[in-house]
């Protein structure tokens, strides 16, 4: 299929690779420049009816503005899919806007960051039945086999990849806490070895897969090519490849949105 793609970066680049690789055409815009279009209204000309345009931006104030521009560009039956992490209530609101122009509106939850132009993404879809049916081709492209799942009507996608996200972050707190236990002990323990040689990352937190999303058989196989559930103890192996006594990571982080929304 033809569709648009806003934001090319370390998402939307890739997102954009893995679908012309697999033969869809790829129309795009960025602010930074690079793609195919200077503008919105440039980007929606380049596209024929029945149009798609897939926003991989920040969430907040980025994408309110190019969805209430795109309202304004866009032709009746046209699909408007927000990939970012936008707070689920804010894609409910956008999909009533858009059912009032007649746009489709899809809110994907999108997993699997830097490895998911080889390794697919893990896909957490909320929207009308027929516009994730048009899109449907995409998904299956850019998720591996059985990593996509349409979770439920408007706003159920984000919701979804909010708890996802709380998850992945949990999941990184008590790995990170668990090191640190091990790292104190009275043992002279080589902690580059213990995550080379734990079990397979599909195999982790087999029950924690089941609160991903609401249909537990689809669900499962998605998440099992979730960035929390495969790529975790990966990140942390390379982490002591790269740094063996991780003296270089500060013990603290900055708390990002999608991090904090969920205990909000």
């Amino acid at each position: 299929m033809k569709l648009g793609m806003v934001g090319l970066g370390r998402m939307g680049g890739n997102m954009a690779k893995r679908l012309e690789n697999d033969g869809h055409v790829v129309q795009s815009y960025a602010r930074s420049g690079g793609g195919t279009a200077g503008s919105l209204e440039e980007l929606v000309g380049q596209l024929e009816r029945r149009r798609a345009v897939w926003l991989m931006i920040p969430a907040g104030d980025p994408t309110e503005q190019a969805v209430q521009e795109l309202l304004g560009l866009l032709d009746e039956g046209d699909v408007i899919v927000d990939g970012g992490n936008s707070n689920f209530r804010d894609s409910q609101r956008r999909a009533g806007l858009a059912a009032e122009k007649r746009l489709g509106y899809i809110d994907a939850g999108v997993s699997g960051g830097i490895w998911g132009l080889a390794n697919g993404y893990c896909l957490m879809v909320g929207g009308e039945d027929d516009a994730v049916g048009f899109l449907e081709p995409a998904f299956k492209t850019l998720a591996p086999d059985d990593g996509y799942a349409h979770v439920g009507p408007s706003g159920a996608g984000h919701f979804v990849k909010m708890v996802h996200n709380g998850i992945e972050y949990g999941l990184m707190q008590a790995y990170a806490e668990g090191f640190d236990v091990m790292n104190s002990s009275e043992f002279d323990l080589d902690l580059h070895e213990i995550p080379a040689h734990g079990p397979e990352p599909a195999h982790l937190h087999l029950d924690v897969r089941f609160l991903l999303l609401a249909a537990p058989g689809e669900v499962a196989r998605a998440s099992e090519e979730s960035t929390a559930i495969r790529w975790v103890p990966r990140a942390q192996l390379l982490a002591f490849s790269d740094d063996e006594s991780l003296h270089r990571m500060e013990s603290r982080t900055r708390a990002v949105l999608a991090g904090r929304r969920p205990v909000t």
